[in-house]
């Protein structure tokens, strides 16, 4: 029986295929002799092809899309077909007819003989009604068409289903009754100034559904002319509710989140002050008792006990004050008091602050400003406490004998100065760099780290050198040492270089 009905087909006197359609590809199953004669090649060079190998990129694109309009409407529809070819142009109309095949969905694609001309035309022009009246009800998003007066002349399924109105029930009627009251007044003026003068045009607005609900749309709208100067409008409604309701939920957890974080900053600043007052008092009483200002303790479990004690508030009270400081940044509250700054000098101080917690670690210092650098412009109590923070890090993390350098030099060729803070200890690895520069973000371990720390002294520095508009950069590498780079703007420098390239010099 399979061979009668093949001899059948390849005996049919027109051109005739069978296309299968599988999901949204289309493939050429079967190709009578007729077929293979009009498309000029043999039935191999089709068979298992898709329409875009085996013919024109224009004709292979009507024919996928004619195949889809088959399926969505489950309905024939009819094609004409004007391929090229050396000896000219042939035009042929086509039938297709889509048919269910078990679990497959073929396409009997049948030649019609004997239409030409006028009634050739006529046929393609109702098929192309067919087909665009096909993709409007075929299409994802609602459609609504409304004439000169406002009023709705036609909608298609995802429409209705979606705002759940009856197309009975808004037929012939004027659009902003789907609107909210307070829209409705500007929609219509803006739909007549539209039909008046409109070509294209998108906006953002609410839709009431029937159970009274509304819903965010982004519409777009298309200015349609037919004879007679009759004119319409096309748009298009895709609901954005839910992208809405994320923004706005996002919105709302962002200010929530800011708000809890000033809360925090507040609550850290009064805490921080309410703490400094009784520690500096601790502070003060033991540094009289270790200094026997009122006589003599006694004993020197005492003394030893009064030194731990004056550590450990000295230890917290650095503690609270990277906090406070923290806080203050956080907030925006800090402000710059720019001057311009001697390096030499601000070196030095950061040398004698810094030398006898230096010589406990029993690590070296040395600073060098190059020739070229003479001042920086900026804010010197940040200054310092950058540099303090580098340093202290970099001589907790070193070994005995080893040495910290800090150095500034101008990077003429990339446009700041530098000033450099280096180490040969421990180290950090290169996947927790950024940890390290996360408030709270403690890396080390008690076996690498010669002393504890808050985990602000990085995230500080950092915030303070960008206060000055400049960037902290690091370069580590385990077991081998920190680099720790404070680049500041060439902008905030007096150097030798830039004197020598002022307009006044030359």
């Amino acid at each position: 029986m399979d061979n009668f009905y093949k001899t059948i087909f390849q005996s049919f006197p027109h051109p005739r295929l069978i296309l299968q359609v599988t999901g949204s590809e289309v493939s050429i199953h079967d190709i009578n002799r007729a077929g293979c004669e009009y498309f000029e090649g043999k039935s191999d060079k089709f068979i298992e092809k898709s329409p875009e190998q085996v013919l024109e990129p224009a004709i292979a694109n009507h024919i996928i899309q004619s195949c889809r309009a088959c399926i969505s409407t489950k309905k024939p529809v009819s094609i004409n077909i004007a391929p090229q070819f050396p000896g000219g142009v042939k035009v042929q109309s086509f039938m297709l007819n889509p048919i269910e095949v078990g679990d497959k969905v073929m396409i009997d694609m049948a030649a019609i003989p004997g239409e030409t001309g006028t009634h050739q035309v006529e046929r393609e022009r109702d098929d192309a009604i067919l087909l665009l009246a096909s993709l409007f009800d075929a299409t994802g998003v609602g459609i609504l068409v409304t004439d000169h007066f406002g009023n709705i002349v036609k909608t298609n399924e995802v429409f209705t289903s979606e705002y759940g109105w009856e197309k009975e029930e808004i037929i012939n009627k004027e659009f902003t009754m789907m609107l909210p009251p307070e829209e409705r007044e500007v929609s219509k003026k803006l739909h007549d100034a539209f039909i008046e003068r409109g070509k294209n045009g998108t906006r953002e607005i609410q839709i009431l559904r029937k159970d009274g609900s509304l819903r965010d749309i982004w519409l777009t709208t298309v200015l349609l002319e037919l004879s007679q100067n009759r004119r319409f409008i096309v748009s298009t409604l895709r609901d954005i509710t839910e992208r809405k309701n994320m923004i706005r939920n996002l919105k709302r957890s962002k200010e929530l989140a800011d708000a809890s974080n000033k809360a925090k900053s507040v609550f850290l600043a009064n805490m921080s002050h309410e703490l400094r007052t009784p520690l500096n008092a601790i502070i003060g009483f033991t540094e009289m008792m270790r200094n026997e200002t009122f006589g003599p303790i006694g004993n020197d479990k005492y003394t030893e006990y009064l030194g731990d004690i004056h550590f450990s508030a000295r230890h917290l009270l650095e503690i609270i004050n990277d906090v406070l400081d923290m806080s203050k940044i956080e907030a925006g509250k800090v402000e710059l008091h720019e001057s311009e700054l001697n390096l030499d000098e601000t070196f030095q101080s950061i040398e004698m602050i810094m030398s006898e917690r230096a010589a406990r670690a029993k690590v070296k210092l040395h600073f060098h400003v190059d020739e070229g650098v003479e001042s920086l412009r900026a804010d010197s109590r940040l200054v310092r406490q950058m540099l303090i923070n580098l340093v202290a890090n970099a001589v907790k993390f070193s070994k005995p004998n080893q040495e910290v350098t800090v150095s500034a030099k101008l990077m003429t060729d990339k446009k700041y100065l530098r000033i450099s803070v280096k180490d040969s200890g421990c180290g950090i690895p290169k996947e927790k760099i950024e940890k390290a520069l996360e408030p709270f973000g403690q890396i080390s371990d008690p076996e690498r780290s010669m002393g504890q720390g808050t985990g602000l002294g990085l995230p500080l520095t950092r915030a303070m050198i960008e206060l000055h508009g400049g960037e902290l950069v690091i370069e580590s590498q385990e077991d081998k040492g920190t680099t720790v780079h404070l680049d500041f703007p060439i902008a905030r420098t007096t150097s030798i270089e830039k004197q020598a390239l002022s307009p006044q010099s030359l």
